[in-house]
């Protein structure tokens, strides 16, 4: 017989605990819409923010509403009603989902480095480099680079023959804590998918840690006020990639039967990193906080 639906456990069995989890996801992820739906609102509306860093932030708030959407509004469903059941279906489908925003936010962040690298490495050819037609082909290659590795990571997943425990130790469904209930030798798998999620999340942390080392050394060499203004930029973009990189490695860049996943670990890239976002750019950001006021006025 084939499972039919999974059971998702959640963060924990205590309903004192499910309360308090319910408060602060309910939190965070009201943070997340109002404080990416802001930005992206600011952006859209003043004309001083058009330039090519604003317009992909812009899309990497909106990638954030949809990534955090995939998982927090089941899982508050979840904690208040205590339903944990979820059909197969539903279940690739938010594995899908999942991968596909965050493995395109991982490709934008890097296109974000490249951006900042442009600009203070080569400031005379950054207009002609970052045009905007060349923005929105770096932004849709971002999103067809998601999308093929989500085909890819559903796809070795259905392969997979799921005929006993169907009890899931997380609050979302993810390749590691499903892989572990498949009955078959899913060695090859697993070593697919981590050569898959592992080496994106790897290679693109290495990539974003190499054009900030670039960019500090440029700075080094050519101290002034400007370039100064745009390595805080580019610290924020740190925090950023520190928060929601590091767990993806940790979580992806092994097999799943190797060591336990914690579920708590998930909770830092899932929910913490996309409402840090906001926070970040909107107090990194001196135009972004004027243009709000003048919005709000």
């Amino acid at each position: 017989s084939r499972v039919t639906e999974f059971i998702l456990l959640g963060l924990s069995d205590r309903r004192e605990l499910q309360l308090l989890f319910f408060t602060l996801f309910l939190l965070a992820y009201t943070m997340v819409l109002l404080g990416n739906l802001l930005i992206i609102v600011t952006v859209r509306t003043d004309p001083k923010l058009s330039s090519p860093m604003y317009f992909l932030l812009c899309n990497l708030s909106f990638i954030d509403i949809c990534y955090t959407s995939v998982t927090a509004p089941r899982v508050l469903v979840a904690l208040l009603s205590g339903h944990k059941a979820i059909a197969f279906e539903g279940c690739m489908a938010q594995l899908f989902f999942l991968h596909f925003m965050g493995s395109s936010e991982m490709f934008l962040l890097t296109v974000m480095a490249f951006d900042r690298y442009t600009a203070i490495c080569r400031p005379l050819h950054y207009t002609a480099i970052m045009a905007r037609r060349a923005c929105w082909a770096l932004v849709a290659a971002c999103w067809a680079g998601g999308f093929i590795h989500s085909i890819v990571q559903t796809v070795l997943m259905l392969q997979l023959p799921f005929c006993g425990p169907n009890t899931i130790h997380s609050y979302f469904c993810d390749v590691p804590p499903i892989i572990r209930l498949a009955c078959a030798d899913t060695t090859l798998t697993e070593w697919l998918m981590a050569s898959n999620s592992g080496l994106i999340s790897l290679g693109c942390f290495l990539v974003l840690v190499a054009s900030y080392a670039l960019i500090l050394a440029k700075v080094r060499a050519r101290v002034s006020q400007g370039n100064w203004k745009a390595l805080s930029t580019c610290a924020s973009h740190v925090m950023v990639i520190t928060l929601f990189f590091m767990p993806c490695i940790f979580t992806y860049l092994r097999p799943a039967g190797t060591l336990p996943t914690s579920k708590y670990i998930c909770v830092i890239y899932t929910i913490l990193s996309p409402m840090m976002n906001p926070l970040i750019y909107t107090l990194r950001s001196s135009e972004v906080k004027e243009s709000m006021w003048r919005l709000w006025k």
